[in-house]
């Protein structure tokens, strides 16, 4: 039995005894202590006082006496306004601290629950951007957070390698490539084919504003530019399975493969399955047949195929064109129906996708529930806010995104300073250093994206990504790098045994710490069911500054007391544990040395 159920049983007894009645869960209030207050536990005695008929403050000192004269465990407390602060005694306190481990799951035999999660989603016709390593690093990291909890995970994408998108960068590679290509022209095959993209916005704009000048409305002048008509009919050629319009569709597209997997091989980041859009989309077409054939659809006259939402509180939604060709809906319904088949012991999607995608999520699984696929109600999607810079919105048709691999190399570049102005690595070797720096930049550009709440929109700045000091991922491997020293300077000998830890009188923030680590399982299982990884990154920050009140106001390996060093030394591996762990669940490596 852990500790927070021990203090609520006790409270129950208590309140049983004094008034006596039997209080329904609801009526029970513990909460934990703020941090201005001596305490652990506070109970709200509010509720209680239709019970007791006296005023909260009376009905908590009330149980207060009773829990300190009979517990046995409870020391002291102090009230305030109906606020009962519950202080537990140094020994429950160490005995919590023996019984502590980072093992929140066990292995149970059978099966275990599956999940598939999904992250990246990329375009071939451009490079990852700023906004795909939020999307990624998240999907990650709520991927690796299930699994610890001891959910089976299956981590996939789905790339969008189909549709006008695609067409634009080759159509203006047809144009202007002059059969240029990444081996030959020393370019990354995701960015020289992003290129191109650009090259047709920029074209594309250039022909619109030529007929406007001639008179042309500006919607007539979108749809009859020129190099916008060529798109089309290559997306019909494509669709046809046009011989020349698929070869060079795979050749780009392999240019564009090999590019990602050289960025996601820096990020650190794998997937179990690969989902092409270009695959699903002729099931998604089926699928919208059947529906029709079923009557859950419905068609216009110009051939095209709805669904009517309007029961639902929606609108009419699109699912296939007039012409024949898919959208975006069509290959998703494909995309989903095809994982259940493929994975048919998942219990559910989790689709990691920006927040401008909300509405087309809503649709898509009230769609998968219309045509009878029940497991449409265990599809969640993880909505996430898109990522700002100083300067301002992205834009990838314009060319001002972010490059995922010139923000990584530009933070472990800002790492490497930031160490050298320390000057803590003369010791190490070239390679080690250099490690040292790729671990603290990608460490502090994920712990940046991942420490704000998914769903709000945020600003990156990579000068503060990489600050040693503050909520930073720097700052906690600084911490875990200094706890390592200091386990080294001991010697594992001196790490005594977890039933060698004796009782003695804490130091407030020997205390904060234990309870501070008490709190991980719960803030594993909040981070799972909310499917954010926020709450582990405020988390693990809030425990490293923690250990570092700790390291500046406790003597540690000076102590005399072998008891008290014993227990510090045992406290402080907990807290180098718990650390690695945190960061692991972020993606996050832990130096040893920094």
């Amino acid at each position: 039995m852990n500790l927070d159920e021990l203090v609520k049983i006790e409270i129950e007894k208590a309140i049983e005894v004094i008034f006596p009645v039997k209080v329904e869960e609801k009526d029970i209030q513990i909460q934990p202590t703020r941090k201005d207050f001596r305490g652990s536990h506070t109970l709200v005695c509010f509720p209680l006082t239709r019970f007791s008929k006296k005023s909260p403050e009376d009905t908590a000192v009330l149980i207060g006496d009773y829990l300190v004269e009979n517990t046995g465990f409870i020391k002291s407390y102090n009230v305030l306004k109906g606020f009962l602060n519950l202080e537990v005694s140094d020994d429950v306190w160490v005995k919590q601290l023996q019984n502590f481990s980072t093992v929140i799951s066990e292995n149970k035999e059978g099966a275990k629950e599956e999940i598939m999660v999904e992250y990246s989603s990329p375009n071939t016709n451009k490079p990852l951007h700023l906004g795909h390593l939020r999307n990624i690093f998240l999907g990650w990291s709520v991927s690796k957070i299930l699994a610890y909890t001891g959910m089976d995970v299956h981590k996939v994408q789905i790339i969008n390698d189909r549709g006008i998108h695609i067409c634009k960068s080759m159509v203006a590679w047809k144009r202007y490539g002059e059969g240029v290509n990444p081996e030959d022209s020393h370019i990354k095959g995701d960015k020289l084919v992003g290129e191109f993209y650009v090259k047709f916005d920029k074209v594309y704009k250039e022909q619109i504003a030529q007929l406007i000048a001639k008179g042309v409305s500006k919607e007539r002048a979108e749809q009859e530019a020129e190099i916008m008509q060529e798109a089309k009919a290559m997306l019909l050629k494509w669709e046809a399975k046009d011989p020349e319009t698929l070869e060079l569709w795979k050749t780009m597209n392999s240019w564009v493969y090999l590019g990602f997997e050289q960025t996601y091989n820096r990020m650190g980041v794998t997937f179990d399955k690969l989902y092409y859009e270009s695959e699903t989309y002729l099931l998604g077409k089926d699928i919208v047949m059947q529906g029709l054939n079923s009557g859950v659809f419905y068609q216009k006259e110009d051939g095209s195929i709805w669904v009517d939402l309007s029961e639902e509180g929606l609108d009419h939604k699109l699912l296939l064109r007039s012409d024949g060709t898919s959208v975006y809906m069509t290959q998703d319904l494909g995309t989903a129906v095809l994982r259940f088949r493929d994975f048919p012991g998942i219990t559910g999607q989790v689709y990691t996708v920006g927040n401008e995608q909300e509405y087309h999520f809503r649709v898509l699984f009230l769609i998968l529930k219309k045509i009878g696929y029940k497991w449409a109600e265990h599809c969640y999607h993880l909505s996430y806010g898109m990522v700002d810079l100083p300067s301002g919105k992205m834009k990838s048709r314009e060319g001002t995104v972010v490059d995922a691999d010139e923000l990584m190399e530009e933070v472990v570049q800002k790492a490497k300073e930031a160490t050298a102005e320390l000057g803590k690595i003369d010791s190490m070797s070239e390679e080690e250093a250099e490690a040292l720096y790729e671990l603290m930049g990608l460490g502090a550009l994920k712990y940046y994206l991942l420490k704000v709440d998914p769903k709000k929109r945020m600003l990156f700045n990579p000068e503060e990504s990489v600050d040693l000091q503050g909520n930073t991922g720097p700052f906690i491997q600084y911490t875990h790098s200094r706890i390592s020293s200091l386990l080294r300077k001991a010697g594992d000998d001196q790490i005594p045994e977890p039933a060698a830890l004796l009782a003695y009188d804490l130091e407030d923030v020997e205390r904060e710490i234990i309870i501070k680590l008490l709190e991980f399982g719960k803030k594993v299982e909040e981070a799972k069911n909310l499917y954010s990884p926020s709450i582990i990154a405020q988390y693990v920050y809030d425990l490293a500054k923690e250990y570092n009140k700790l390291w500046q106001n406790v003597m540690i390996l000076k102590e005399s007391d072998d008891n008290k060093r014993g227990v510090r030394l045992y406290l402080s591996n907990k807290v180098a544990e718990v650390i690695r762990v945190c960061l692991d669940l972020l993606g996050i490596g832990a130096p040893e040395r920094m």
